[in-house]
């Protein structure tokens, strides 16, 4: 897989997250997880436009480690926003579908980048 794909796959989930947080209800609850869950999943995106221009391999892999916290908090965010049923349907089922391959795809990279760094 190619840079430009997995930032391409990463913009598409910020885009479809800050859908879904337009269409969730005006509670207070789903106030607070729709404005943390546009953070951790604009924040992916950028961090790795960064990442493809890091001044060293360390820099690299903080920044890679960065964007794959902010996936898990997403993944994590997008679980509760289904459990407390403030959205629904198959958008959401697949939005977590993408969401934990980007989490498998990150943490396949670090792996890669780490055994690299120590040669």
């Amino acid at each position: 897989m190619k840079a430009h794909d997995i930032e391409e796959r990463l913009i598409s989930i910020s885009c479809k997250v800050l859908q879904i947080t337009e269409s969730m209800p005006k509670k207070p609850a789903a106030k607070h997880l729709g404005n943390q869950i546009i953070r951790s999943a604009t924040s992916p995106a950028l961090n790795y436009g960064e990442a493809q221009a890091a001044e060293s391999r360390e820099d690299f892999i903080h920044k890679m480690k960065i964007c794959l916290k902010e996936l898990r908090e997403t993944y994590v965010c997008l679980k509760i926003i289904s459990s407390m049923n403030f959205v629904s349907g198959e958008n959401l089922f697949s939005l977590l579908q993408e969401n934990n391959e980007l989490i498998s795809i990150f943490v396949k990279s670090l792996k890669t980048a780490s055994i690299k760094n120590t040669q």
